[in-house]
């Protein structure tokens, strides 16, 4: 390969983020182990040192994997790219054929596929180990296999055709190719979005409508108050793998869907779990999807731009080890390559993402009791193990929500 100056930029980025990243992790776990023998004084009354010292070792355990990924994930990153793995793999598949579309298929299927088997160990390690070890796993292992294929199935029924088109639109559409594939990649996201309530979700779990017509009736009432219309209310089969709780919302247009996972409605008063659902749709009643989706394809666009102007420069390909520029390579390498130059940025998109948090908690003050979304945050928190005590740094490059202090704290100051 050629070392240029991009390779030490793209040394120095790396080197930065695993530092970083790692660092963040011994400071997360030194927050939880200052914390391990006193349970924060505003969650006393409801969660035992029992359960807060499980979450800790939860959070521990979840954290020594992790330090192992960011090595791991970071040699096998230096490997693709300065050891010449994407290289020999391009060659490989520029032997087969002629034809420019059928070698970038391939190329990047036959890399989506040996990430994917990477990953796999990792993937059984969380869930038969660690999650195993602290009784929320769920999944036996004909599940864990079954969804493994569907996940294939699906990746080879939508991805093939999608990567073709993308790879057609940079070879035909000229010097602003890239507009035309954000224009496709925009539109496929918001057919999936559509789509994925009614037609992808059903493949892995089961839906059934909410059968409790008390709570029912309550929901109905805040969807009403609200103003939210939606193509119905559902229980998901989560205890089919996991005992984690959570609700959320999906689909666009008129293909709305509300979904409890069953193992949160177990452990919920009927008051809690409309309070969960006015946080829900508090996201809805100020946009807050719409607002990502727009920050999402504006971001993407950028990229696409930056691409754009990347894939004329023999520079990047030479500097990550790619001997013979192409389209599917440039491709792959600003999808390896960005989240280690963006990785910085996590902060500012994670602050914007607890400001919705925040707003959606009003919101589900002024339709409900604050205090039953506290109560039900505070359950939620236990039967979940999450950690009360995150390091502060930590959460702000990690988290999308708000620390659970901060979170309680804020409610019962909106209440007062």
């Amino acid at each position: 390969m050629e070392f240029n100056l991009f390779t030490l930029a793209f040394l120095v980025a790396t080197l930065s983020y695993v530092i970083t990243l790692l660092w963040l992790n011994v400071r997360q776990d030194k927050a939880v182990i200052k914390s391990f023998n006193a349970v924060p004084k505003e969650f006393e009354a409801k969660i035992t040192l029992e359960d807060h010292q499980k979450a800790a070792e939860y959070t521990q355990a979840k954290l020594k994997v992790n330090h192992f990924e960011i090595i791991f994930s970071t040699v096998v990153l230096l490997a693709w790219t300065l050891g010449g793995g994407l290289n020999y793999l391009d060659n490989i598949w520029q032997a087969q054929s002629d034809n420019a579309l059928y070698i970038g298929v391939g190329f990047i299927i036959s890399l989506i596929v040996i990430g994917s088997l990477i990953d796999l160990p990792f993937s059984i390690y969380r869930t038969f180990v660690i999650e195993q070890k602290f009784g929320f796993n769920k999944m036996t292992a004909g599940t864990f296999i079954g969804d493994l294929i569907k996940e294939v199935l699906i990746t080879l029924v939508i991805g093939l055709p999608l990567i073709y088109a993308v790879l057609y639109l940079m070879g035909e559409m000229g010097e602003y190719w890239w507009a035309y594939v954000w224009l496709v990649l925009t539109g496929f996201s918001l057919l999936m979005f559509w789509l994925y309530p009614t037609y992808i979700a059903p493949i892995f779990n089961k839906f059934k409508p909410l059968d409790n017509l008390e709570l029912k009736a309550k929901i109905d009432d805040l969807l009403t108050r609200t103003g939210f219309k939606s193509d119905g209310v559902f229980v998901m089969d989560g205890s089919k793998r996991s005992s984690h709780g959570n609700a959320y919302f999906t689909g666009i247009g008129k293909n709305k869907r509300i979904v409890f996972f069953d193992t949160l409605l177990e452990g919920m008063e009927d008051q809690e779990v409309e309070a969960i659902l006015a946080h829900e749709l508090g996201h809805f009643h100020h946009k807050h999807i719409r607002k990502h989706m727009f920050t999402s394809f504006t971001i993407s666009l950028i990229g696409l731009a930056i691409l754009g102007y990347l894939i004329n420069q023999i520079w990047f390909f030479h500097g990550l080890g790619i001997e013979s520029p192409s389209n599917h390579t440039a491709l792959i390498l600003f999808t390896l390559t960005m989240p280690v130059f963006s990785f910085f940025i996590a902060p500012i998109s994670n602050a914007l993402s607890r400001k919705h948090e925040f707003e959606a908690d009003n919101f589900a003050a002024k339709h409900t009791d604050a205090n039953d979304l506290v109560s039900s945050l505070v359950k939620l928190y236990r039967d979940n193990a999450s950690t009360l005590t995150p390091d502060r740094l930590y959460s702000a490059f990690h988290d999308s929500h708000p620390s659970a202090s901060i979170r309680i704290n804020h409610l019962k100051a909106s209440e007062g």
